[in-house]
């Protein structure tokens, strides 16, 4: 049975053997593990079954122009390879979502797969006028969950992710 929590202190190393599992380089486990060191907040979640870490998610804060505006970014989602396709990244996925909308977070951006995070309410960011620090992110790939359509910003803007990933990506 799947359990999915809150990542706490001593899950480092499931989260990275995770990380290092799903992608084919260790870029992806080194960013997990310098946003866990720098972002503030930080907020994560593990997929457990039993004792074993079998999925992860992280969510950091972005800005829009110089603007704290109370935004995330979703960067990476990861499950093992042999527990993927049974729902656990999608689980991860809302109760993330879930978790941010209660705490009041505003909008969610991510660079990924335009087939695969529509179902959880992700659009083209550029139809709210965001636009990607990275200027040769595809439109389809760039993308937005609006979780309080009142404090996004109406005239869009620049958005900036936490230094790491520009440090490690």
């Amino acid at each position: 049975m799947i359990t999915v929590r809150p990542e706490r202190a001593g899950d480092e190393a499931g989260v990275r053997r995770v990380n290092l599992a799903a992608f084919e380089t260790a870029m992806e486990a080194d960013l997990v593990d310098a946003l866990r060191a720098a972002a503030r907040p930080y907020v994560a979640f593990v997929a457990v079954d039993g004792d074993e870490i079998v999925g992860h998610v992280s969510f950091t804060p972005v800005t829009v122009g110089d603007a704290d505006v109370g935004a995330m970014a979703l960067a990476p989602l990861a499950v093992l390879p042999a527990r993927q396709g049974q729902g656990i990244g999608s689980r991860l996925t809302r109760e993330g979502l879930e978790y941010l909308r209660d705490d009041g977070c505003s909008f969610v951006v991510l660079v990924g797969h335009a087939s695969y995070y529509p179902r959880f309410g992700f659009v083209p960011a550029s139809h709210l006028g965001l636009t990607c620090q990275w200027p040769d992110v595809p439109d389809d790939v760039w993308l937005v969950a609006v979780l309080d359509p009142a404090e996004v910003p109406p005239n869009g803007g620049a958005v900036r992710f936490e230094r790491a990933f520009g440090d490690t990506v």
